[in-house]
């Protein structure tokens, strides 16, 4: 599975503005599964450095112990609403699915994301159309408009 450096490099304007999304907040937000298969939800913060993706649990936390265990999160990038009389100018939202890879740290559990698939989901600049564009490494990007 690739890091983020492989998406940059197959869709560097796709990336940009992914990576423009997740940095306009600091907090994002993960999904994670526990031991018995249900989902978790868990606030956290994430970086993009040396052409990964990366994040990190603070040593004892359930997220940490949830990825060890099964390493597939969704991480959902901040949210903001749609300015009223503005939605065609909305940057939308950004969503990123893998796996994570544990990695070395000196406090907590630091990973590092194998990317699965990258959404942003918008709206048109007439603000009449749901776009949905996402990449997998299978198909690259892809985009549709609904209504």
């Amino acid at each position: 599975m690739p890091a983020w450096s492989v998406i940059e490099r197959a869709e560097p304007a796709f990336a940009a503005r992914v990576r423009h999304l997740f940095d306009a907040g600091r907090h994002k937000t993960i999904a994670t599964l526990r031991a018995d298969g249900s989902p978790r939800i868990s606030g956290i913060e994430c970086e993009f450095v040396d052409g990964d993706l990366r994040f990190g649990s603070m040593t004892g936390a359930r997220k940490g112990a949830d990825l060890v265990r099964d390493p597939r999160f969704a991480l959902h990038g901040p949210t903001f609403h749609p300015e009223p009389g503005k939605e065609g100018e909305w940057s939308g939202e950004a969503k990123i699915a893998g796996r994570a890879v544990l990695v070395t740290a000196t406090e907590g559990e630091a990973f590092v994301a194998d990317i699965t698939e990258i959404v942003i989901t918008g709206l048109d600049a007439a603000a009449t159309k749901l776009v949905v564009e996402w990449w997998t490494p299978e198909r690259g990007l892809r985009r549709v408009e609904r209504e």
